[in-house]
């Protein structure tokens, strides 16, 4: 008699499972790569309809074998399992992001490659410095070096030299990729130690800029870096989930809510990389004194403010906060391209110390 129900609790955890693996591999690894051709999407999709179909079979012989006490086990089920591919899909697209390809190097550039502390071979291209300083540029997640042309030669033609790699997994680099920028203080410090040894570079006037992820790995490279004399973050948000603890503050219980999830997500992912969990922005920013930070939040982005105006009050000598009105994430030199300039150009001149040529 106790055969029969066992095989059925069997087959229903066993589709509940399954299930939940499909909808978040789908989900975290599968559509991600859609950019990748036709496999992933059709694989990813496949993924995803199974899986829900399987969810679907699990709810419905459960409510049949047990009727009203279904209801009872469905919705923490429910709940548990959308947890869990909510929870799992952030964490695959995270730890194993597509490995995007990177463009030619821009005009004036160089062909360059390092090596970060760990052996892991980093490329990318470099602006040579006409005024003795020189910043290192840091992309955004699922990107690369070339998405900071328009940013490397606005520095550059300020006299700046301009190092931009690609992250490791990401264009020509080596690697694993990490889109929540965990790997970011090995890299940004293979960087500074590219520019230090450069000719034309004072070791003493080297800065970074990072745009979201990058601008996150800027923050928290300068925490463990003293050569790095300035930081601009542009889109900057958090990379843990005590990056996040604000949104309870702001939100209430949605907040206390998601703050739940980033809890079990970051700890997903703790698990599944060979990566630390850094620091957060704001014990980043207090180690780095006397590193100035500027830091851009885009105008149309009400959290980027919230973000920003917290970090800039762990030390308001050294932090301010442009608010580029109107800009999307990380779009302030495409909406405000003068006054980007203007402000990062004056703030690097004068956080390194001589004017720009």
């Amino acid at each position: 008699m106790l055969a029969r129900p066992a095989v059925l609790i069997t087959v229903i955890v066993s589709a509940a499972v399954s299930g939940w693996i499909l909808m978040s591999l789908a989900l975290g690894f599968g559509l991600p790569r859609a950019n990748g051709g036709p496999l992933p999407i059709v694989l990813g999709g496949i993924s995803l309809v199974v899986g829900i179909g399987a969810l679907v079979v699990a709810c419905v012989l459960l409510f049949k074998a047990f009727r009203l006490w279904a209801l009872l086990i469905l919705i923490p089920l429910v709940m548990a399992l959308s947890v869990g591919v909510y929870s799992f899909s952030i964490a695959f697209a995270a730890v194993y992001p597509p490995h995007p390809s990177s463009d030619a190097v821009p005009p004036g550039g160089e062909q360059v490659s390092m090596a970060a502390e760990d052996g892991v071979r980093l490329s990318g291209w470099y602006l040579p410095s006409r005024n003795g300083a020189a910043v290192v540029l840091r992309h955004g997640a699922n990107s690369t070096a070339s998405a900071t042309v328009r940013q490397a030669q606005t520095l550059n033609e300020a006299g700046y030299g301009v190092l931009s790699t690609d992250a490791r997994g990401h264009g020509a680099s080596d690697g694993q990729g990490m889109e929540l920028g965990w790997f970011g203080d090995p890299d940004t410090r293979a960087a500074v130690d590219f520019l230090a040894a450069r000719v034309d570079v004072d070791p003493d006037r080297i800065a970074v800029i990072g745009l979201s992820m990058g601008g996150e790995e800027a923050i928290g490279a300068a925490g463990v870096d003293d050569r790095i004399k300035a930081v601009v973050a542009e889109g900057a948000t958090g990379r843990t989930a005590e990056d996040k603890a604000w949104l309870a503050e702001e939100y209430g219980l949605a907040g206390v809510v998601q703050g739940v999830l980033d809890a079990v997500t970051y700890g997903l992912i703790d698990g599944m990389t060979t990566a630390d969990p850094p620091p957060t922005l704001g014990e980043s920013i207090r180690e780095a004194s006397p590193t100035r930070f500027l830091l851009i939040a885009g105008g149309a982005m009400p959290d980027e403010q919230l973000v920003a105006e917290r970090l800039a009050a762990v030390d308001s000598d050294r932090v301010e906060v442009w608010v580029v009105p109107h800009a999307g994430h990380v779009q302030g030199l495409g909406t405000a391209p003068a006054e980007w300039r203007d402000r990062v150009i004056g703030f690097l001149d004068h956080a390194l110390g001589e004017q720009s040529g």
